[in-house]
């Protein structure tokens, strides 16, 4: 009931109190790096702009408070802070028509080849990084990783439930797994398995250590550096091309979609071939429809 009065009288809320209540009362359905994902983007919007009442906010104003955002950040995070900031509106009632957003840039994300991921495997072996990087090749994601134990291995069988995740107060915590379809089980090697049940557990350190690790690896074998995110793209390319199903991958990986796969995940190489075989195709068509006489 308080809610309800408080959502009836926007014209005494100040943007900033409104986007202060509207994080609070979905305090127990986001998630904890939500939260903190959320009160960062409050705290950039300007002073000015934040004192207005929500009733004097119009697609005008709102518009260029975007602009002045999108002259020091980027086209997604312009759509993130928008975003917000529309969300907000809307759950006061305060209707407007969105404002304009730069174009996203369409970036082609870097895949690790094969030879380069064997390079860091066979680097790393016996490190208290060789498990959790193996991890991440196959997939995981590092909160998943550093949220395991081991009472999630039974057999080769590796059940993920959980993640390890920063809070708004900076704090790591263990939480459910992102979604419904992140929460799954996975095969693993005999070996790994092996491996892990020897050393006792999974990974006990600090979760930004390993990609400090990856990257010092990284340096040494004169590769490219990338994240250990990008392990995941690896991942699903890998599998993609040894004829796996972007349903099988999907499921594997514990994406909510497919469409990470149709749209990221992709690797730009196979998609320079197909053009090329598309060129090489319809040329011969063309080729024989000459001299067919048609």
């Amino acid at each position: 009931e308080q809610l309800i009065e408080e959502i009836s009288s926007i014209g005494n809320y100040s943007l900033k109190s409104a986007c202060d209540l509207y994080i609070s009362s979905k305090s127990n359905v986001l998630s904890p790096s939500s939260i903190r994902v959320y009160k960062q983007i409050v705290s950039q919007i300007d002073p000015t702009f934040a004192k207005k009442e929500l009733t004097d906010i119009n697609t005008q104003n709102l518009q260029f408070e975007i602009n002045r955002f999108a002259s020091t950040h980027s086209a997604k995070s312009t759509h993130d802070f928008s975003g917000f900031i529309m969300s907000v509106l809307n759950f006061y009632g305060r209707i407007i028509k969105s404002p304009k957003l730069p174009q996203n840039e369409r970036k082609i994300p870097y895949i690790p080849t094969e030879e380069e991921i064997k390079m860091i495997l066979e680097e790393i072996k016996g490190t208290e990084f060789e498990i959790p990087i193996i991890l991440a090749s196959m997939g995981l994601r590092r909160s998943e990783i550093c949220a395991l134990t081991i009472g999630d291995l039974s057999g080769n069988t590796l059940t993920i439930n959980k993640a390890l995740v920063m809070d708004e107060h900076k704090k790591w915590i263990v939480k459910t797994t992102k979604t419904e379809t992140s929460t799954r089980t996975i095969k693993i090697p005999p070996e790994l398995a092996d491996k892990i049940r020897q050393q006792g557990y999974i990974y006990k350190g600090y979760p930004g250590a390993i990609y400090n690790h990856l990257r010092k690896v990284q340096d040494k074998l004169g590769i490219k550096r990338f994240s250990l995110h990008k392990l995941r793209h690896f991942f699903a390319s890998y599998a993609h091309n040894l004829g796996y199903t972007d349903k099988q991958i999907q499921a594997f990986g514990g994406w909510k979609t497919d469409n990470v796969m149709k749209t990221v995940y992709m690797h730009e190489m196979e998609m320079d071939k197909a053009k090329d075989e598309i060129a090489a195709n319809f040329g011969s068509l063309m080729a024989n429809s000459v001299a067919n006489g048609l």
